[in-house]
């Protein structure tokens, strides 16, 4: 029997005659975490394989063979234990829609007036919110960032393109390198912050400055109830408290910054990967190349093992710090805005964070205070040296707030600094 693992992608031939749950329990894989897909088909894990089969295994996913429906008591194709239930195809989509109008709801999100833009990687969860808010009738356009990270970004772009076309809707595409001169591998290289800190600023500042131009009330992102448990947890176990403040499933919209949502956050990567594949969304599986060693990782797997133990934990640790634990923080988000003095988005500093990031990529003089060009920031030179005063103190703090705002949903405190592969 042939199987195919995905991400990353390699071969194997194992023996048939066995159920899905022990040919996965031989390879090592938690039947909660891959789709298993045999002839364009889900196969559930008390399903028997043949040796004749050719099989996926394709994060993430749970099954449930012999199980019905909770719903119309059909055969079920999804088993989702957290909620005790199983479900087919037709009745796992409404689920899908269900739990998503619960979200808009509970935080009064948008509503049908407003015009959405959704931000779009390639991934199943951004392309699977963007077809959730089209089949519920929202006024939801697409905005895809090309980061410049090769083979990867053209693929992505590739499924961006091919999903907008299918589904006849509007696609907005900049690359960062053709706009701001830089790609994401650049920016590691050259700047003092990681990849994923200068991806995440990045993205966070095009989104809202492509909202503002184009008129849209609202940017959605796709981050689901994993991404939002493994980030909590990671920033608790650091009590980063102006993090944990802004971690919620609506940033209002402030002096220059656009209203950003969450409708993900109810529903898992299992949920949303299998959302994509009975959609028959085609995304690109794989993970960023450049995300190797992220730490949130390393506490998704975390959080993975603790839900295999107790279904529901995900749930409970995230929802319950929404309901419980988020007022308690809402204090730690103070922050006065103005105009960058550079490109004019909002920020907390005198320079915003992406263009201070930019400057130090490019080796650009970022500013020319009235004292002249002698006294302009240089970021491509280390901030803080002899005669820096208090000028440049101050603006640092600043600076470091303005990251935490720009990144509270995007990357763990513990990435901003350090460069990929230190």
């Amino acid at each position: 029997m042939k199987v195919r693992l995905r991400n990353p992608d390699r071969e194997v031939e194992l023996a048939g005659g066995r159920k899905v749950h022990e040919v996965l329990r031989e390879l090592g894989i938690d039947p909660d975490t891959v789709l298993v897909i045999r002839e364009r088909e889900l196969v559930t894990r008390e399903e028997r394989l043949a040796e004749a089969d050719e099989i996926e295994v394709r994060p993430v996913i749970s099954g449930g063979g012999g199980m019905k429906c909770r719903r119309c008591k059909a055969p079920a194709v999804v088993e989702l234990r957290r909620h005790n239930a199983a479900f087919c195809r037709d009745c796992f989509l409404r689920h899908v829609h269900e739990q998503v109008k619960r979200a808009i709801a509970a935080f009064d999100m948008f509503g049908t007036d407003d015009r959405i833009l959704v931000a779009v990687s390639g991934g199943k969860d951004s392309l699977g919110l963007w077809d959730v808010l089209l089949e519920l009738g929202y006024r939801a356009d697409g905005l895809y960032l090309g980061l410049g990270i090769g083979g990867y970004s053209s693929r992505s772009r590739d499924v961006v393109r091919a999903f907008a076309e299918e589904h006849g809707a509007t696609l907005f595409e900049v690359e960062l390198a053709e706009e701001y001169g830089f790609d994401v591998p650049t920016a590691g290289k050259k700047g003092s912050r990681s990849t994923c800190a200068v991806c995440g600023l990045s993205k966070r500042y095009v989104f809202n400055k492509a909202a503002r131009e184009h008129g849209y009330d609202v940017i959605a992102t796709g981050h689901n109830l994993d991404d939002e448990a493994a980030t909590l947890l990671g920033n608790t176990l650091r009590w980063q408290t102006e993090y944990i403040a802004r971690q919620f499933p609506v940033l209002p919209a402030e002096d220059g910054l656009a209203r950003k949502v969450k409708p993900l956050y109810r529903l898992s990567e299992l949920e949303t990967a299998a959302y994509a594949f009975l959609r028959g969304i085609e995304y690109v599986v794989e993970e960023c190349p450049l995300v190797a060693g992220n730490t949130q990782l390393r506490y998704k797997e975390a959080m993975n093992r603790l839900e295999a133990a107790s279904p529901g934990t995900k749930a409970q640790f995230f929802l319950n710090y929404l309901d419980r634990g988020a007022p308690l923080f809402a204090a730690q988000d103070a922050a006065r805005l103005h105009p960058c003095e550079r490109c004019g988005e909002p920020t907390t500093a005198r320079f915003c964070a992406f263009c201070r990031a930019r400057a130090q990529i490019l080796g650009e003089r970022l500013g020319e205070p009235p004292g002249g060009a002698e006294e302009g920031e240089r970021l491509a030179e280390p901030r803080g040296g002899e005669g820096a005063g208090q000028r440049r103190t101050g603006d640092r703090v600043e600076d470091e707030r303005e990251v935490v705002r720009a990144l509270s949903e995007e990357v763990l405190p513990v990435e901003i600094y350090g460069r990929s592969g230190a």
